[in-house]
């Protein structure tokens, strides 16, 4: 049977936005707000219908490629999360370690695949190539290739304004954030269009919450794939690359095997698909720790289905895949989380879902620990038949046996070898990790790396990862 995991452009860019508001540590509207008021920004600024619906796209889009660093904002910070809500917020310590030299390359990252993401929606041009450069500033100063003045999209001043009056002003007051942003003119952005906004920014502030979109969304007719907003969610941590697409398969095969309607079948695969929005909230630092996790920890993965029932209000068109995947983390004894329901009150939708993300989760290797064998994941689930439902994890393993991993396409663009490689550097590999495991030397697989990137036309790992699952090569 053929299923429909498709969703509208619009919805897709909404999704993402989501996932780059709590990966930031912002509120769930903050990309949202930002966009209407870079439509304003730009409309001030004699940009045009197309400039104000540019500015308002690239303000929901414009964290689309913050899951890619997330990895290195936690190795730099402690916490990915947290540090780039200080970042963003202006009250980063004293001693902080943010340099243009330790972050240039974070940054490099996140606008690659950004608009790489761009491309993948097929949105215009010019929201793509203001998000390649979204970072950079007016006076040289950004990164990361410290591009100046006219060489910089407009749709990039428009929205880092609209961005820093939104953030600043929620954080700091109204008062203190011009100040700020008046501190930064001629720096981060034109002095002039500082100028121009400033006397209007209460009023525009004050009418965002009655506030309709301003400019035209992307057009909602154009259809893409679900697969990437889970794609862009897991580079966030590399070891779970392709882990939501392979919970959908498994879940999937388990409600037909359940009798389950087709329209349940499509809804358990692609709330499957989005089941780790919420993930995003929380810091890399949370999901790598080795042993028991701490009392302040677990508060913030119980949050994880919380934050992902959250894309059910705004996103209307996922309204039931989100709160489906919301509940995957329920349980039959009420030991589940956030709601913790009991059985009467789950469906058999939810009690498959839950059985194929514990089943593939315990199959799939984690930082602290090997994959499982099937063997020892089934004895491990069927030892808490209080908390799983037997039928959904006898489906789930029957689903799970008949499931082929999709083999790369031979089309050609790369080699065995490299598909090799790249799978294993999508994962979070080092290169020498790579070589120990493949049996070739560390040179071997820098030189294929550098083929994957040409033939893939990228330059890090991330947007590497990203190309490949999109085009099934991995």
């Amino acid at each position: 049977m053929t299923f429909d995991d498709t969703v509208s452009v619009a919805d897709a860019v909404q999704a993402l936005a989501l996932v780059g508001d709590l990966s930031m540590g912002q509120p769930t509207d903050h990309s949202i707000r930002t966009a209407r008021l870079a439509a304003r920004v730009a409309d001030m600024d004699g940009a045009g219908p197309a400039g104000c619906a540019t500015a308002r796209t690239v303000a929901l889009l414009r964290w689309s490629g913050c899951t890619a660093n997330a990895s290195g904002f936690a190795a730099l910070m402690g916490d990915d999360v947290g540090g780039r809500h200080a970042m963003l917020t202006r009250t980063l310590p004293p001693n902080h370690p943010l340099t243009f030299t330790s972050v240039a390359p974070l940054a490099q990252v996140h606008c690659e695949v950004s608009g790489d993401i761009a491309r993948m929606l097929g949105l215009p041009l010019a929201v793509e190539e203001a998000l390649r450069h979204v970072f950079e500033h007016v006076d040289g100063s950004g990164m990361p290739y410290r591009l100046r003045g006219a060489a910089i999209p407009n749709a990039v001043f428009h929205v880092a304004l609209a961005g820093d009056l939104e953030i600043l002003s929620r954080a700091h007051g109204l008062d203190a954030a011009l100040r700020l942003i008046g501190e930064l003119a001629g720096r981060k952005y034109p002095a002039a269009l500082v100028r121009l906004v400033t006397p209007h920014a209460r009023a525009w502030l004050d009418a965002l919450d009655d506030d309709t979109p301003c400019g035209d969304a992307p057009p909602s007719e154009t259809r893409v794939a679900l697969t990437l907003v889970a794609d862009m969610l897991e580079l966030k941590l590399p070891a779970l690359a392709g882990f939501s697409r392979r919970v959908a398969d498994v879940a999937r095969g388990a409600a037909a095997l359940l009798g389950l309607p087709p329209a349940q079948q499509q809804c358990v695969g692609r709330a499957a698909l989005i089941h780790g929005l919420g993930r995003a909230a929380v810091p890399n630092g949370v999901w790598q720790r080795e042993g028991k996790l701490r009392t302040a920890d677990w508060e913030k993965v119980r949050l994880v289905p919380y934050w992902t029932a959250r894309a059910a209000i705004q996103i209307p068109a996922l309204t039931a895949e989100a709160q489906l995947a919301s509940h995957v983390y329920e349980r039959l004894d009420g030991s589940g989380y956030f709601r913790s329901l009991t059985g009467d009150a789950l469906s058999p939708s939810h009690r498959v879902l839950a059985a194929a993300a514990a089943w593939t989760a315990l199959c799939s290797p984690r930082p602290w620990r090997p994959a499982y064998e099937p063997a020892a994941a089934t004895a491990l689930l069927a030892a808490q038949a209080a908390r799983f439902d037997r039928a959904a994890v006898d489906a789930v393993i029957a689903s799970a046996g008949g499931t082929q991993a999709p083999a790369p396409r031979r089309s050609g663009l790369l080699s065995d070898r490299e598909v090799d490689v790249l799978r294993r550097i999508s994962t979070g590999e080092s290169n020498k990790e790579a070589a120990r495991a493949l049996r070739i030397s560390p040179s071997t697989v820098r030189t294929h790396i550098e083929s994957i990137f040409r033939k893939l036309e990228c330059s890090t790992r991330a947007a590497a990862t990203l190309k490949a699952l999109t085009l099934g090569l991995i």
